[in-house]
């Protein structure tokens, strides 16, 4: 069962696996709502939620639009929220089931050109690990999925240094490591595994990053 906003996609790639698809903006409470009753109606049991909605925000909290600001918390946080709560009694009843949710490294590692993106997924991984822990008595299992640049239609990767840009990897990766991650009950996971250390290095010594972090960023400001 595939939903998303633009039913031509949805309809090609339903056709294209033999699956299911309903239109919905899952920044949309109501809309998730609605369509989750529809879902449900017809398949009682969701052995599987994955949340993989999420819209780039490639600004500082100083000058990017402020509707782009909400628009990101909407779709990266708060939609995963949504489809979680209204999916919730498929998932009971096909217990043991599974929920991935697909956040990033930018849930733990916060870069001043994306600030309202990092802080979109800063949440979306707070909440994560909170319903991990909530949910294991509902015998259901949720995995935190925070891939690295990953080259995509929404996500180009094009403007990163040379030099980052070999550390990009494709969907196709990531995909085969959510799959891996549920099979093997791992829970929260990085994709590539190389990625980890930054996060650790924010958590550790804040400051210091802090400071590297200022000075690349005023050099990229110099370099626009």
């Amino acid at each position: 069962m595939l939903l998303a906003r633009r039913e031509e996609r949805l309809r090609e790639l339903a056709q294209e696996i033999g699956g299911e698809y309903e239109v919905c903006d899952v920044a949309d409470r109501s809309a998730v709502q609605a369509t989750a009753a529809r879902v449900l109606e017809r398949h009682r049991l969701v052995h599987l939620l994955v949340n993989n909605a999420g819209i780039p925000a490639r600004a500082g909290f100083l000058d990017a639009d402020p509707d782009v600001i909400e628009n990101t918390l909407r779709v990266n946080y708060l939609g995963g929220i949504w489809c979680l709560r209204a999916f919730l009694p498929g998932l009971e009843a096909a217990a043991p089931s599974d929920v991935a949710n697909i956040v990033s490294v930018a849930g733990v590692v916060s870069y001043p050109q994306s600030g309202p993106y990092a802080a979109s997924k800063h949440a979306q991984l707070a909440f994560s690990r909170a319903t991990a822990a909530e949910l294991r008595r509902r015998n259901i299992r949720v995995h935190t999925i925070k891939p690295g640049f990953v080259e995509t239609e929404g996500f180009s990767q094009g403007w990163l240094p040379a030099p980052v840009r070999r550390l990009v990897i494709g969907p196709e990766e990531v995909a085969e490591h959510v799959v891996e991650s549920i099979e093997r009950g791992r829970g929260e996971t990085t994709v590539p595994r190389y990625y980890a250390p930054a996060g650790w290095l924010q958590a550790l010594v804040p400051n210091v990053l802090t400071r590297l972090l200022a000075r690349s960023g005023g050099r990229s400001r110099i370099g626009r």
